[in-house]
């Protein structure tokens, strides 16, 4: 077993982290009518959906690569990133409720995108329970590699093609355009864009440990 060590990356996904809640808390942003403050959530709500999608993709192409090679590690890498994906999607969801209370007046509307960010998260939900069903570990690894790329097939379109074709009052979605169009100093770039880069390390970092707690739990249990 290698001794656990702080990487280069690792260092640098705390220095962009810290620079991203300290400028997206303290740095000045555009007065716009009915956001106003509430616009730094930009800075946390979307770089943890983009997190979330990195972990995905990486996620279902481990489930491919399992089903073409049938190593065990590869399933691993997919459950455990799948796993993190969910929580930065939960967070990434729970911070879109904040702010659309504070834009919209609720913290949930009867909005395209947000009913299909949560079908898109209980998909990947049921993805671990079908998993739990199995005490075979071959079969749980085969049959949820095949049902983990159909989950990333679904929610991709789900959440950003299906949204975009109909009325939605979310940025970006249904003909509404992004924050980055009233955006028009690009003040915001530069922090958004490292806290994008921050979150996806992050989000990498979590599924390292996951899979060096996997590592350590086989290494015990081979021993005993």
């Amino acid at each position: 077993m290698r001794s656990y060590r702080l990487s280069w990356w690792k260092i640098l996904t705390i220095i962009l982290l810290v620079y991203s809640v300290i400028g997206g808390f303290l740095f000045p942003v555009p007065r716009l009518p009915i956001l106003n403050e509430t616009i730094r959530m930009n800075y946390f709500h979307v770089p943890m959906w983009f997190g979330m999608l990195f972990l995905f993709t990486f996620s279902a192409w481990s489930s491919v690569m399992y089903l073409r090679a049938s190593n065990i590690r590869q399933d691993e890498k997919a459950s455990e990133s799948a796993k993190v994906g969910v929580l930065f999607g939960v967070l990434g969801l729970l911070t879109g409720m904040l702010w659309g209370n504070a834009t919209w007046g609720a913290f949930w509307t009867n909005d395209p995108k947000l009913n299909s960010a949560a079908i898109g998260l209980l998909i990947y939900l049921a993805y671990f329970v079908l998993r739990g069903s199995f005490q075979d570990d071959m079969k749980k690894a085969r049959i949820g590699a095949v049902y983990n790329i159909f989950a990333f097939a679904v929610f991709v379109p789900l959440i950003y093609v299906l949204p975009r074709m109909t009325d939605s009052l979310h940025p970006g979605s249904g003909g509404n355009p992004t924050f980055r169009l009233f955006d028009t100093s690009h003040q915001m770039k530069l922090v958004i864009y490292t806290a994008i880069t921050a979150f996806i390390l992050l989000g990498w970092w979590f599924t390292t440990l996951l899979l060096r707690l996997k590592s350590i739990n086989r290494y015990y249990d081979d021993k005993n």
